[in-house]
């Protein structure tokens, strides 16, 4: 093999590995996990908020979400039971606790806990309520409706991307 065709293999491999980086989660800067590709759980779950990706919360949370959908933060947000089953089954697959990507989500998280809400996780709140970040004043000026609403604060965060610029 010729020195040309080794640095060009060299420059491609060294490319393809800058790209791989660029697409794991960077926590010293944000946080990018896997976002939704599932289409009946991206349609249901964005139709009434956020499409929140999977990996924020662990399974076990899933499932006490999907279970209580009669009464849904306060909605009725029933589903018929083939939809049901198959989005709890994505969501439940692509959980925190089953991506390395989320693993730094669950570390001060109490193995029995069923957090129904991102907002309750320890991870969240020590990244969101240092600096009156969720402060309301905060949250008005960046237009966010609640204090889970990430995409006023995050411009990416549908697509698993949580920068903190």
């Amino acid at each position: 093999m010729s020195s040309s065709i080794k640095q060009l293999a060299v420059i491609t491999l060294l490319g393809l590995a800058l790209l791989a980086c660029a697409n794991t989660a960077s926590f010293a800067d944000g946080m990018t996990i896997p976002p939704i590709k599932d289409p009946a759980t991206a349609k249901e779950c964005s139709s009434c908020h956020m499409l929140y990706p999977a990996g924020l919360l662990p399974a076990r949370s899933w499932t006490k979400v999907m279970g209580g959908l009669k009464d849904h933060f306060g909605d009725n947000a029933e589903l018929d039971a083939a939809t049901t089953a198959s989005i709890a089954a994505y969501l439940t697959a692509n959980a925190a606790d089953g991506a390395s990507r989320s693993a730094k989500i669950l570390r001060d998280l109490p193995k029995a806990a069923e957090p129904l809400r991102i907002t309750e996780l320890p991870w969240w709140k020590r990244k969101h309520e240092r600096k009156d970040r969720v402060a309301p004043a905060t949250l008005a000026r960046k237009g966010a409706k609640f204090k889970g609403d990430c995409a006023a604060c995050h411009k990416d965060a549908v697509k698993g991307v949580f920068d903190e610029d």
